[in-house]
């Protein structure tokens, strides 16, 4: 059986492909199944310290293997279980776009903690017009866009560019295509600057959910504070910006 999904690590970077093009990379039984193995093996992989989920082909994902579902075949568990990995992974991930994302490929752009694509890629929320409800994927989806926006999108099922995806807050960038290799590549760059315990904690700490007092909030944002300066990577890091050098967990560094 061909391989729909492929991971490759280099320098600290794991990307992860998919690579689908005959069914425009959607998401069937089979390439849940390798995506969600690909990622564990690179969460899992102490030398990974950023992941990039690519594509091959036109298209990132045109969401749910229509097909599959309606010959009754039942999507399981793995898709809910890729978007929490990608949502609560310890390392940073980010979604590289060179062609456009349907329905569930949102689903998957929305959960990674950066989104670039090319300026002209293209969105949509197509599932109420298959008579279905996004409702897997407004998991991840709301959390990241505008209440309006939100609202007519999911409702309407219309077609958006990539400078809109951006305003709504879907993507961080989008920039011509000649230039997206060299933007993952500068955010992949900085992400691996940041210390893995450092990165993983704070990551927590801007999903979870802020205590209604504000006296409770500074109280846990002062421990979380404290055990960070404390640390070992804490205490490195703090040797390395006073003695001019990088600190020993940025990739290629002597320590």
């Amino acid at each position: 059986m061909t391989e729909l999904v492929h991971l490759d690590v280099e320098h600290g970077i794991a990307t992860i492909t998919l690579d689908s093009p005959s069914n425009r990379n959607a998401l069937s039984a089979q390439l849940r199944r390798e995506l969600a193995g690909h990622l564990a093996t690179a969460l899992g992989d102490d030398a990974v310290r950023v992941v990039v989920l690519t594509h091959t082909g036109s298209v990132f994902c045109a969401g749910m293997d229509l097909k599959e579902a309606s010959s009754g075949a039942v999507a399981g568990q793995e898709f809910p279980q890729i978007l929490e990995t990608l949502w609560t992974s310890a390392k940073p991930v980010i979604a590289r776009l060179a062609g456009p994302a349907r329905a569930g490929g949102l689903g998957l752009v929305a959960a990674c903690d950066i989104a670039i694509a090319a300026d002209t890629v293209t969105f949509a929320l197509t599932e109420v017009r298959i008579g279905v409800v996004p409702a897997l994927i407004s998991v991840t989806v709301l959390p990241r866009l505008l209440p309006r926006a939100a609202n007519e999108l999911f409702l309407t099922g219309e077609t958006f560019d990539a400078a809109r995806a951006v305003a709504i807050g879907l993507l961080n960038k989008a920039v011509p295509a000649e230039e997206l290799g060299g933007e993952v590549e500068r955010y992949a760059d900085m992400l691996a600057l940041g210390a893995p315990g450092a990165m993983a904690a704070t990551k927590a700490m801007l999903r979870a959910p802020r205590p209604q007092s504000m006296a409770e909030d500074l109280q846990q944002m002062l421990e979380l504070s404290a055990r960070h300066f404390g640390s070992d990577e804490g205490r490195e890091g703090m040797a390395a910006f006073l003695e001019k050098r990088p600190p020993a967990w940025v990739p290629g560094s002597p320590g």
